[in-house]
């Protein structure tokens, strides 16, 4: 017999339990942690303790990530504001990329409009076929220029937001790092597309 056959049996043979429960308190198994036997009942409770500290653990990740989500969303909030200070076009531009930097300590961050900087064809193509923001480790062809000849070569990560009205891709928003691990594929983009259509929201008046 297999001690799979011995598991499969207890689990659909509860009332073994009942049956047998001197023998139960008579057994003895090694301790996880040490050399000495210890009685069922004990190791019982061992696994207990580590299921506690397992939920425990995952407690405390939840509360550190809702206090994350918190700052994030008081962040964007302040970011939304400070778009409502710009009155022209060229200011929009300017409290976007002054404010991802000082409210989301970015490094770096870059914005194009089509209407004043027609794409190339790879860029377009680009911005067209990425409905949501997209964040790589290499800069897309002609865009590691938009920060400027001296720091561009120094990128290693991106984030690539998109800026839409009706419907139409109308420019994009770039932030970018030396950091490589600032901004990866796997990353969550949530906040990046909100930042994406409040952007995109804010330059409509313009165009």
């Amino acid at each position: 017999m297999k001690a799979e056959d011995v598991a499969n049996y207890l689990q659909n043979n509860p009332a073994f339990f009942e049956a047998y429960a001197q023998m139960l308190s008579d057994i003895v198994i090694p301790h996880p942690y040490g050399g000495r036997t210890i009685s069922l009942s004990e190791r019982q409770m061992l696994t207990l303790r580590e299921r506690v500290k397992e939920l425990e653990k995952k407690l405390h990740e939840l509360v550190d990530f809702a206090k994350e989500n918190d700052g994030l969303q008081d962040k964007l909030h302040q970011f939304t504001l400070g778009l409502f200070n710009a009155h022209d076009l060229l200011s929009l531009q300017n409290v976007t990329l002054r404010s991802l930097r000082d409210i989301f300590n970015v490094p770096h961050a870059a914005i194009h409009l089509w209407k004043e900087h027609p794409p190339s064809v790879e860029v377009l193509a680009f911005a067209d076929e990425h409905a949501r923001p997209v964040c790589v480790h290499h800069a897309v062809p002609d865009t590691a220029k938009w920060f400027g000849e001296v720091v561009g070569p120094h990128l290693r990560s991106f984030a690539y937001m998109p800026l839409r009205a009706d419907g139409q891709t109308i420019g994009m928003l770039i932030i970018a790092s030396e950091d490589a691990q600032r901004f990866y594929p796997e990353m969550g983009t949530v906040f990046l597309q909100r930042i994406s259509d409040i952007v995109s929201a804010a330059l409509r008046q313009y165009l």
